[in-house]
């Protein structure tokens, strides 16, 4: 099987889904949930889906799935990843989401949630493990399926009523940039009934991979371009599967998802908050949270967030350096009560970054230059071999002298971190991270510096020596 479990769910090339392996790990999935007592013959297992060309296919022949497992697969449909954990665990069930997140149209994958939340390494594990025997297994088609799509996303859009008290975004242009995410609907929905005014803009019929941690300069430049334009307060929109925001304020700039992460933090009032190594070092000296750090992957995120909840934080709010945003308690917020939701969810750090910024009186870019976080930036070498990318980060975990060598053109190392992938503090106090992403074929590619430029030029240089030694290794 070559589809694998990456940092969230299982990812791969659509001919590597849908040959079997998409239904023998959903199978696979609906088995371990029997077998461990999480469900019992006829359990409901909801199923949602992005708006990828091969997702009906997946999620269909998932549904015959977990019919052959004897649960009951309940139609879902196109909805943002949170909306549709959100209406499994209020229903104590299990659910399936078929996306590729911010992956390229030719892969795709599965998310898997048990009636608690999100999976863990141990239920991966089982599922890796039972999957294979089942792969082979003649599957009939699906009967038609209860659809519960619209309750679904009016129980999603319910939950963050009254969030924002009254209308306090009245005045407040906002562009929504649609493409194709399954939570633009959603979205526009949720920032009206807050009193914005929203322009929804470039939605697309097919496909487009929007990546909101290393966000591309053509979507840049989109953005920009609509504030400007349009004269917008801010723009947002979500990754495919909607789980991942991006907010453009209104200069045209995008504003980093752990800069997010940390208003929804400070705005929540946390009292411990949960990050991988990758978000900005700066986190821990601008909010009075503990803060914890993890490798990348929403799993080691909330097993952090699951140790700060057995040592009694009462606030604990997870979050990523792609802005998706989990929470460990329920939280009242304005005449909301958001009940916990340890997945990633997109909705929550757009409606806190305008909230915040409101409530000082502030535009969204002064408000997040009042951070004072230091000056980070990302992105990715795509189409690279994920064999290489692991042998390379692998040897210069290792070797010091070769180490130095790869350095050697851009700065001294003064210090490792290998919590996850290489990242390396440079003599003059930049930083440089390489990590071979869990998802698809790409190094990924972190710094943070003294200003913009510098963070962005160190990004050129290493992805320059990445591809200059890539031959030696070729994993």
């Amino acid at each position: 099987m070559a589809a694998k479990f990456g940092t969230s769910g299982l990812r791969g090339l659509v001919g590597d889904l849908t040959d079997g392996t998409a239904a023998a790990h959903a199978r696979a999935f609906g088995r371990h949930l029997l077998q461990s007592g999480l469900a019992t013959a006829g359990a409901p297992v909801y199923l949602g889906r992005d708006l990828r060309a091969s997702s009906p296919e997946i999620a269909r022949q998932c549904a015959s799935a977990l019919i052959a497992e004897g649960l009951e697969p309940v139609e879902c449909g196109v909805l943002p990843t949170p909306a549709l954990a959100l209406h499994a665990m209020t229903r104590g069930a299990a659910a399936l989401m078929i996306t590729g997140s911010h992956i390229p149209d030719d892969r795709n994958g599965v998310k898997f949630y048990r009636p608690d939340g999100e999976i863990d390494k141990h239920d991966e594990a089982e599922i890796a493990r039972l999957a294979p025997d089942l792969a082979a297994e003649p599957l009939a088609g699906p009967a038609a399926l209860r659809d519960e799509s619209a309750i679904a996303a009016k129980a999603f859009i319910a939950r963050y009523r009254g969030f924002v008290p009254g209308a306090a975004f009245r005045g407040l242009r906002i562009g929504l940039y649609e493409h194709s995410s399954a939570a633009s609907d959603i979205l526009a929905a949720i920032l009206e009934e807050a009193g914005a005014e929203v322009l929804r803009l470039g939605r697309s019929e097919t496909f487009i991979p929007v990546d909101t941690e290393a966000v591309s300069e053509e979507t840049r430049r989109l953005a920009a371009g609509w504030v400007g334009a349009h004269r917008l307060d801010g723009l947002v929109s979500a990754d495919g599967d909607g789980d991942r925001p991006l907010v453009v304020d209104e200069t045209g700039a995008v504003i980093r998802g752990d800069a997010l992460g940390l208003i929804v933090a400070r705005h929540l009032g946390a009292d411990a908050v949960v990050t991988p190594v990758t978000s900005n070092s700066g986190i821990e000296g601008r909010c009075t949270a503990e803060v914890l750090r993890t490798r990348v992957g929403s799993p080691f995120v909330i097993a952090g967030m699951e140790e700060a909840l057995s040592r009694g934080r009462r606030r604990v709010i997870g979050f990523e350096a792609n802005g998706g945003v989990l929470t460990g308690n329920p939280i009242a917020a304005g005449t909301a009560q958001l009940a916990a939701l340890p997945t990633r969810d997109s909705v929550l750090p757009i409606l806190c970054a305008f909230a915040a910024a409101r409530a000082a009186g502030e535009s969204l870019s002064a408000h997040v230059a009042g951070l004072g976080l230091p000056v980070a930036a990302s992105d990715r070498i795509e189409k690279f071999p994920t064999a290489t990318s692991q042998a390379l980060v692998a040897n210069l975990s290792t070797d010091q002298a070769a180490r130095d060598r790869f350095f050697a053109p851009i700065g001294r190392p003064q210090s490792v971190d290998l919590t996850d992938g290489l990242r390396v503090t440079l003599a003059d106090g930049g930083i440089v991270h390489l990590r071979p992403s869990g998802n698809a074929p790409e190094m990924r590619i972190y710094s943070e510096a003294a200003n913009e430029d510098l963070a962005r030029d160190l990004i050129a240089r290493t992805a320059r020596r990445v591809r200059d030694v890539s031959g030696d290794y070729p994993g």
